[in-house]
């Protein structure tokens, strides 16, 4: 979905005369490692580390729980609340309610499948990262909840934006 969102903006942006160029521009810097290139400059000219691409590990925390979250039944997902999702992150603690609260940067939910695909017992609606187990389950219901799922694709994927960008995985 980046990808195509980013092949869209290169359009806008001029840099591209159409999203199939635009496309072939985005393969070509992820491919070449362009884009983390410029990543890890980015992040160095912001104080950060200089090897953050090159070792994530060392300087990103991790939670100590993770927790796939499978679907209750398969079928195609044809909506997902993602103000809910964003709830979700800030109630596990990678949120501010009050300007004054930290923000744990370990936990969240990686990897949440996107609308129009098919899920079932092999492939979990995304995964939730927290520090403890029963932090895992009670985002695991509620991610639950803001996922719809039918038996049936939907008739269209959403907006035109969405529709031309079809899935990424």
């Amino acid at each position: 979905m980046t990808s195509a969102l980013s092949s869209e903006l290169l359009v806008l942006g001029g840099l591209a005369d159409d999203v199939a160029e635009g496309a072939r521009r985005v393969e070509r810097a992820l491919a070449s490692g362009a884009a983390a290139e410029r990543f890890a400059r980015m992040i160095a000219a912001l104080g950060g580390p200089s090897d953050l691409v090159e070792a994530p590990d060392r300087h990103l925390a991790r939670a100590p729980v993770r927790v796939p979250v499978f679907a209750e039944h398969a079928g195609t997902i044809t909506a997902i609340d993602a103000r809910a999702i964003g709830h979700i992150v800030v109630g596990l603690g990678g949120g501010r309610r009050r300007a004054e609260d930290s923000i744990d940067t370990a936990v969240g939910v990686a990897d949440v499948r996107d609308v129009g695909e098919r899920v079932g017992a092999d492939q979990p609606l995304a995964i939730i990262h927290a520090r403890s187990a029963a932090a895992a389950e009670g985002a695991a219901t509620r991610l639950r909840g803001a996922v719809t799922i039918a038996d049936v694709p939907p008739a269209s994927p959403g907006p035109p934006v969405l529709r031309r960008m079809g899935s990424t995985r």
